[in-house]
C-alpha cells in the first residue's frame, strides 16, 4: 500500500500553489481559477492518445472476440466507471453482457462512501473473479492515485489468467502502471483543494472513459457516419431520435423513416440498410450478420452484389 511518504508524494496529493490563498479569493476569482485548472486536463487526456489508441485496439479485438470489458475502481473513480458503463446500453445497445462496472464495496457505494472497500486488495481480486473471467477478457482499473489496492488485487487477479488488463491513473510511474499492460495517465497536476481527487483528475477520467468506450463502440460497428445505430429506442424520446437516425442516414423524411423501423423491428441499422439498398427486412439482416453489424459493409456488399 505504501507508505505515508509515499502518498504525499504522489502529484494528486499535492498543494496546488495557485490556489494556496482559495479561501481569500472572491468568489469569481475563485472561479476563474478552478476554470483555468480545468483547462489544463484536456491537454493532458490528449497527451494519452497513444495508450488510448493501444486500448481501444486491445479492446476491440477481445469483444469481437466475444470477450467483455470490465471497468472496476473505487469512490469518484469507481462511480465514473460505473456511469460509463451504464450509459452504453441506451446509446449503443451494449449492455453487462458486453461492458460492465464493479464498485468497491458494491452497488451501494454509488450513492453511500464505502472508503475503506478501497483498501481490500483481496475485495478486488474476489469481486473480478466472481464474474468467472477468462482470457478473453479486458480488465480496466480506475485509480486517480495510482496505488487502490481494490484495483491492483483485481489486475493481479487478471493478469493471472491471462486476461488484457488496462489501468487509468493520474499519477506518472504509479503502482498500477507497473501491473497493467496497458496504462493512461493523463498527468493533471494537484488539484485546486488539495487531494480532492474528484476535481481534475476526475474529469480527466471521465474524458478517458467516454473516449475509450465511443472509439470501442465505433470499432464494433455501433455507429454510422457520426449516427448512434446500435441505439435501443426504449423510450418516447428515444424511438424519436431513431426516427431521426434513420431519417438523416437514408435521407428520407421522418414518416417514411417511422414506417421503415415499424417494418424492421425497431432495428435502426435494419432500416438504414433497407432504405439505402431498396432490400427487404431478411436480406438486410443477411447481410448486416454477414459483415458484423457494419451498416457501411453492408450496404457496399450489397452495392457490389447488386452489380455483379
Amino acid at each position: 500500500m505504501g507508505s505515508a511518504e509515499e502518498f504525499d508524494e504522489l502529484v494528486t496529493e499535492q498543494r496546488n500553489r495557485e490556489s494556496i490563498f482559495l479561501d481569500r479569493l472572491s468568489i469569481e476569482e475563485m472561479l476563474d481559477l478552478i476554470c483555468k485548472e480545468d483547462q489544463k486536463v484536456v491537454e493532458a487526456v490528449a497527451r494519452e492518445r497513444g495508450s488510448m489508441a493501444e486500448a481501444v485496439r486491445s479492446a476491440s479485438q477481445a469483444l469481437r472476440e466475444g470477450g467483455r470489458m470490465f471497468y472496476m475502481g473505487s469512490g469518484t473513480s469507481g462511480r465514473l466507471g460505473v456511469l460509463d458503463a451504464a450509459e452504453l446500453l441506451p446509446t449503443y445497445g451494449a449492455g453487462p453482457e458486453t461492458v460492465k462496472a464493479i464498485l468497491a464495496g458494491g452497488p451501494q457505494a454509488m450513492f453511500y462512501p464505502s472508503e475503506q472497500a478501497e483498501d481490500d486488495y483481496d475485495g478486488g481480486r474476489k469481486d473480478f473473479l466472481a464474474e468467472s473471467p477468462g482470457p478473453k477478457d479486458v480488465l480496466v482499473g480506475i485509480t486517480a492515485s495510482g496505488r487502490t489496492p481494490y484495483v491492483l488485487g483485481a489486475l493481479e487477479a487478471a493478469d493471472e489468467i491471462g486476461a488484457m488488463t488496462v489501468a487509468i491513473t493520474c499519477n506518472p510511474d504509479s503502482a498500477v502502471a507497473a501491473r497493467a499492460q496497458v496504462t493512461i495517465a493523463p498527468v493533471v497536476g494537484p488539484e485546486v483543494v488539495s487531494g480532492s481527487t474528484r476535481m481534475k483528475a476526475g474529469t480527466a477520467q471521465k474524458l478517458v472513459l467516454n473516449t475509450l468506450s465511443t472509439a470501442v463502440m465505433v470499432q464494433l460497428g455501433k455507429v454510422y457516419g457520426n449516427l448512434m445505430v446500435g441505439m435501443q429506442p426504449s423510450n418516447e424520446k428515444l424511438k424519436k431520435r431513431a426516427e431521426r437516425i434513420v431519417a438523416a442516414a437514408a435521407e428520407v423524411d421522418c414518416s417514411r423513416a417511422a414506417e421503415t423501423l415499424a417494418e424492421a423491428d425497431g432495428d435502426i441499422k435494419t432500416a438504414i440498410v433497407m432504405l439505402k439498398s431498396g432490400r427487404g427486412r431478411t436480406q438486410a439482416q443477411q447481410a448486416l450478420d454477414a459483415h458484423e453489424g457494419f451498416v457501411g459493409k453492408a450496404l457496399a456488399a450489397l452495392e457490389e452484389a447488386e452489380h455483379n
